[in-house]
């Protein structure tokens, strides 16, 4: 059904594709910025924020799956931020460190949800029932069906391992490297692409009733 949808997104082509480098320019802003903030500088700091707050926003988002814990965790990254600023060194580009910040904290709620397992089964049940059955009547548009698909495509992701989810999301969403996800994640390059093979096949298996044979 969704074939036509997905032959114009095809999501892990995309995901594989060699994310194009970010401007020199671009990262040499991120460090100026840094080193005001570092003395102190609010009006610096503000403008690090706008540059970055969507991009940890929706990776916690897609990490954890819920907005607004999503702007919760995004505001103690960049308080950390704040907080280590003049201990910031530019050894690698300013979104390595941010999203290292992210991982930490979307890690640790994660750790913590598992502990207080403040969701129960039932309402995660209960929550996923809250669909709006289509009208037997009626074809849907390539809009719905584009919807739906991005739907099924961020549950596929969301059932992933925590460690190939993040990958994925700074692969794909993101654009990220491979050498800078693998600093971020603390690992080497040839795990980073085993990772993202692995979510590649978990991927296409979980999306198999979607695709064209």
């Amino acid at each position: 059904m969704f074939s036509a949808v997905i032959a114009a997104t095809p999501f892990y082509l995309k995901m594989e594709a060699d994310p194009s480098s970010p401007l020199s320019d671009e990262c040499t802003l991120d460090f100026a910025l840094m080193e005001r903030v570092g003395e102190g500088d609010h009006a610096a700091f503000r403008q690090l924020v706008e540059r970055h707050q969507n991009s940890v926003i929706g990776t916690v988002a897609k990490m954890l799956g819920n907005a607004a814990e999503a702007e919760d965790i995004a505001q103690q990254v960049f308080l950390r931020i704040w907080r280590n600023a003049k201990r910031y060194r530019p050894d690698a580009k300013f979104t390595t460190y941010l999203f290292t910040i992210t991982r930490n904290l979307v890690y640790n709620e994660t750790r913590r949800r598992s502990r207080k397992k403040e969701v129960s089964s039932d309402e995660r049940e209960e929550n996923s029932n809250l669909t709006v059955e289509a009208s037997p009547d009626r074809q849907p548009d390539a809009e719905v069906l584009q919807a739906e698909l991005q739907r099924k495509v961020d549950e596929a992701i969301a059932s992933l391992p925590e460690t190939q989810r993040m990958a994925v999301v700074l692969r794909r969403y993101e654009q990220l490297s491979y050498e800078e996800i693998a600093a971020v994640l603390k690992l080497s390059v040839s795990a980073v692409k085993s990772l993202l093979f692995r979510a590649r096949t978990s991927l296409r298996e979980a999306l198999s009733g979607y695709l064209d044979d």
